[in-house]
């Protein structure tokens, strides 16, 4: 094809200088129309396919980059590992469908009833509930941490009177819940003073020591009546003459009358 083109370009030129010589003579309306065939070159590489072109352009800038067949190489794997990753990404983070927790028959969070009242009596272990009587200055119920022994419930009431012996009490002793505590009294049943209290038939009942379930058991007394007397024996503190009952609002000479031979100090 090469030699074909060189020879029609050489017929071409032998004609046009044939012409040349010619053109003196011939009108110029006259001249014969030449048809040009352009030699291979540039116009040539417009008539490459799109693939050779492609290619043609890589070798021309890797001619000008001055890479060689292994930089070519090495710029392929990275661009493969590229889009290995972004392919990874793209699949790693499309939405997945969770499956709702289905409700199961096992036990619910709410304890039972027993373990509830444990934990509560657990809770209630944690204090205890005494009452300081007698000769102290703030008598009355008192609420202390677990654990607390006789001279916290006595510090607790304000500390004993003046002149009073505390020797018959054990102030290191820790005290018991429910119990009472009298301080220079004895009690009225007989056992050493700072023992729980307990009602008996028949004692006398000390007006200083004594709960509101005991006075209740007096001839003329109720309930009102012996909150009354609690309520000013934990204002005025112990009672120094039995005829001080006339003081407590509800109870007059007739009601001391019946309560004076059940009734101590």
């Amino acid at each position: 094809m090469r030699r074909e083109s060189v020879e029609v370009s050489a017929a071409a030129r032998q004609r046009l200088e044939l012409l040349g010589r010619d053109l003196g003579r011939m009108p110029v309306d006259d001249a014969p129309e030449v048809t040009l065939v352009p030699a291979p070159g540039r116009h040539a590489r417009e008539s490459t396919p799109p693939g050779n072109r492609a290619l043609s352009r890589v070798d021309d800038l890797r001619e000008r980059l001055g890479w060689t067949s292994a930089h070519l190489a090495v710029v392929a794997v990275l661009a493969a590992a590229g889009l290995a990753v972004v392919a990874w990404s793209v699949l790693h983070s499309a939405p997945r469908e969770v499956a709702a927790p289905t409700a199961t028959g096992g036990p619910t969070a709410v304890g039972p009833p027993l373990l509830v009242a444990a934990t509560s009596e657990a809770v209630a272990r944690t204090e205890v509930v005494i009452d300081v009587a007698g000769k102290v200055r703030r008598p009355g119920v008192a609420t202390l941490p677990a654990g607390s022994r006789v001279i916290d419930a006595l510090k607790h009431a304000g500390g004993a009177r003046p002149g009073v012996d505390l020797s018959t009490l054990n102030l290191a002793r820790p005290l018991v819940d429910g119990e009472q505590i009298l301080v220079g009294v004895a009690a009225a049943s007989g056992p050493a003073a700072g023992a729980v209290s307990a009602p008996v038939a028949g004692a006398l009942v000390n007006l200083n020591s004594a709960t509101v379930e005991q006075l209740e058991g007096l001839p003329g007394v109720g309930p009102v009546t012996a909150s009354k007397i609690v309520d000013w024996r934990t204002e005025h503190g112990a009672f120094s003459a039995v005829d001080e009952l006339l003081d407590v609002d509800g109870i007059g000479t007739k009601t001391l009358a019946e309560l004076a031979p059940h009734v101590t100090l």
